[in-house]
């Protein structure tokens, strides 16, 4: 008995092991027939390596300004009385925007006019004075010299004289006063009158009619000149160094700087029909930001761009000779570094690290890791590693773009 059920027992064994045998083989040979199937190969969309000359931007932010901005304030004491102009109008240079009640400046203006007629009636009466006694003078000087009349009325009529000169240029000195006088109080009548110091737009009134105005009463309102208009941006501190550098004299720098074209990229991300023009460099790097302050002037007509808009200022500062470019999506980053998945000419993958330069689009520039005209793979990096055989397709979006 204990020998029969050893024997089933072993029989038992045998054949399970004989199934697992068979299923195994039955799976491997499964699974190489399925890995021989066209379908298994995945997909993957490549481009090829482009070799060819690119412009390299550069991009900032930038701050719209008005070429000259002018505050209107007021220099006299007074109540303003109207107002003259239409807020965000343009404006004339000498227009009227605003006027303080013009009545005590007028009234100050009409005394000093009296008081200067005054001292030049009283000038008048002191010239006739020094006429009369300049006559005695000359009366009694040969009567003395003849004692025809004594030494003593020779030296009064000489003492009124001089004090009769006397009196004449004090009231020639009066006369300036009192036309001084008068000119500040012109002035002053004038300063009633708000005008505008330049052509340009003009701002929202800060101060509305009736109010009392003074000399720290700030600006009423303001006016900028807006065509061309000024755009700031800045830039850092090595990349303006570097483009200064490529242009060692003055003349070079002037022809690089007049020929430097500048894009403005608007809020709604369009871009500025106008070109710019470069404008000027502060005199210095800013120390806690460590970058300098560039202006660009844009033609603006139709004054549609305003102070204070914000926009992308971009200009070509150098052109990539032989530049090698690939996609921005075949780039992959990991860890710090880059990559990309090589297609060789048996459609095999390999993973290979490069190093990646500018930015020029939606590509990037491959400064060291790839050759012209290798194979790349934009679409479906996730289906493939090293080692991985690929069914390569173009790039569709590529295709699309030639």
């Amino acid at each position: 008995m204990e020998r029969n059920s050893i024997s089933k027992y072993g029989f038992w064994v045998c054949s399970v092991l004989c199934l697992v045998v068979v299923g195994l083989i039955i799976g491997t040979r499964h699974s190489n027939h399925a890995s021989t199937q066209p379908g298994s190969v995945p997909d993957v969309e490549v481009v090829q390596v482009e070799q060819k000359d690119v412009p390299i931007y550069g991009e900032w932010i930038g701050t719209l300004d008005g070429l000259t901005n002018a505050d209107v304030r007021a220099q006299v004491t007074g109540y303003l009385l109207r107002q003259d102009y239409q807020e965000g109008a343009f404006v004339k240079k000498g227009q009227l925007l605003f006027e303080i009640d013009p009545r005590p400046f007028k009234a100050a203006l009409d005394q000093s006019e009296g008081q200067l007629a005054q001292a030049r009636a009283t000038l008048a009466n002191a010239q006739a004075v020094q006429v009369r006694t300049e006559l005695d003078v000359n009366r009694y000087t040969p009567l003395a010299r003849e004692q025809a009349a004594s030494q003593q009325d020779l030296d009064n009529a000489v003492q009124n004289n001089l004090a009769a000169k006397a009196t004449v240029e004090t009231a020639r000195a009066q006369i300036k006063t009192d036309e001084a006088a008068v000119e500040t109080a012109k002035i002053n009548l004038d300063f009633t009158r708000l005008t505008s110091p330049i052509d340009g737009i003009a701002g929202q009134a800060q101060l509305q009619v009736g109010a009392l105005v003074n000399l720290s009463s700030g600006a009423v309102t303001s006016v900028s000149t807006v065509d061309p208009i000024k755009v700031y941006f800045t830039v850092g501190e090595p990349q303006y160094l570097a483009w200064r550098q490529r242009f060692p004299t003055e003349v070079s720098r002037q022809a690089a700087d007049k020929n430097l074209h500048l894009e403005l990229i608007l809020a709604d991300g369009s871009t500025y029909v106008h070109q710019g023009t470069f404008y000027f460099a502060d005199r210095q790097v800013n120390e806690s930001t460590g970058a300098i302050r560039i202006a660009g002037l844009f033609s603006n007509p139709g004054n549609i761009l305003r102070p204070g808009g914000y926009g992308k200022v971009r200009a070509v500062i150098r052109t990539e000779h032989d530049a090698l470019l690939v996609p921005q999506r075949a780039i992959s980053e990991l860890q710090g570094g880059f990559q990309v998945a090589v297609v060789d000419s048996q459609n095999q993958v390999s993973i290979r690290q490069v190093t990646i330069g500018d930015r020029v689009g939606s590509q990037w520039v491959i400064a060291d890791g790839l050759r012209p005209g290798e194979r790349v793979i934009v679409e479906g990096l996730q289906k493939v590693r090293a080692g991985t055989h690929v069914s390569p397709k173009p790039f569709a979006l590529e295709t699309q773009g030639r």
